[in-house]
């Protein structure tokens, strides 16, 4: 008997539980998302009148809408645009995180850093990328240049946005 079948065997409810938990669509939820955007230390957004979440997944670029199917996405270096109901919409680079879709037009974004586009310099960008080049090129210890070919990543994505 493999491991699964004996934890599966020590649960009895675990079939009484999967019996009423199904997977489905959100077929009641309102036309809007309530959406969380989070660091570790703050909010930086948060709302329940947001009509479209674009996010920069690592399988793509999404859009999530009100009634979006339940899902975890990982997400890479880029650009958060939130399109709120009144029309008017929000942008903000995020070094990475998740998403998470959850029932009810419930979508939680989750990320290390994360900053509104518009406080960003395309001339400071581009300053530090010169600078993380010389370092990710150069004759540093491991761990320096590790970090510089992260940090390169992150701000080649954000000069990619600001262009």
């Amino acid at each position: 008997m493999n491991a699964f079948r004996v934890a599966r065997a020590a649960r009895p409810a675990f079939n009484t539980l999967r019996a009423v938990q199904r997977r489905g669509y959100a077929d009641v939820a309102a036309d809007k998302i309530q959406l969380s955007l989070a660091l570790p230390h703050q909010a930086i957004y948060k709302s329940q009148d947001v009509t479209q979440v674009n996010i920069p997944a690592e399988s793509g670029e999404m859009g999530i809408l009100a009634s979006h199917v339940p899902a975890i996405e990982q997400l890479k270096p880029g650009l958060v645009e939130i399109i709120e109901e009144a029309g008017g919409s929000k942008q903000f680079f995020l070094s990475g995180g998740f998403a998470t879709v959850q029932p009810g037009s419930k979508l939680s974004i989750n990320a290390v850093e994360g900053y509104a586009l518009e406080d960003f310099s395309a001339e400071a960008v581009k300053n530090q990328i010169a600078e993380a080049q010389k370092i990710a090129g150069g004759s540093g210890s491991e761990q320096d240049i590790a970090e510089a070919k992260i940090e390169l990543e992150v701000l080649e994505s954000l000069q990619a946005v600001l262009k």
